[in-house]
């Protein structure tokens, strides 16, 4: 063997055992269970999110208030507060729900009706008049060209944080009425 070859072999050889017993640890880690990679089962890990459509009645609406609120229904997030939304049975352009048990937005909804002396809450640019129910607190827009309402089931402690979640997107998309009534300014 000359000189050369020698030399090119010694190369070789220098490059190919480590690559080779890299090789082996990489196959032997990759045989192995992860302990860091597979999940352990928590007390305080999220539930699954439910992906069963929500029940809600979607009345019809007039042609101006169905624009609107297919521009709110487009503009509403993902997730909220760590909610994911759902699909609803009726109505998917003028509904949405989040979570379990379901937070749901129905847009398009009557005007509620505000006794003149009722509290009314200005939440980040929005005004709602709030009612609360045995069940649910139900939070309505009276500031808005459409009413909007969100219904916040009684297991959530704080119901208002859950109306305000939706307020940039009623914001961008609901303009708001020239009559706004006397507790929102």
């Amino acid at each position: 063997m000359d000189r050369t070859t020698r030399q090119a072999a010694l190369w070789a050889t220098v490059v190919a055992l480590p690559v080779a017993a890299l090789i082996a640890v990489l196959a032997i880690r990759a045989g192995q269970e992860d302990p860091v990679a597979r999940p352990t089962p928590s007390a305080t890990a999220p539930s699954p999110h439910p992906t069963t459509p929500v029940e809600m009645a979607a009345p019809a609406l007039q042609e101006r208030a169905a624009t609107v609120c297919r521009a709110l229904l487009s503009r509403l997030p993902a997730t909220v507060q760590g909610m994911a939304q759902r699909p609803v049975t009726a109505g998917p352009e003028q509904n949405a729900a989040y979570g379990d048990p379901a937070v749901t937005v129905a847009c398009g909804v009557p005007a509620a009706q505000v006794p003149p002396t009722a509290e009314l809450f200005d939440l980040d640019q929005v005004c709602w008049y709030q009612t609360a129910g045995d069940q649910a607190t139900v939070w309505t827009t009276v500031d808005r060209e459409v009413p909007v309402r969100v219904t916040v089931p009684k297991e959530y402690d704080t119901p208002g944080q859950k109306a305000i979640a939706f307020s940039d997107a009623l914001v961008a998309a609901v303009p708001s009425r020239p009559d706004v009534p006397s507790g929102c300014v």
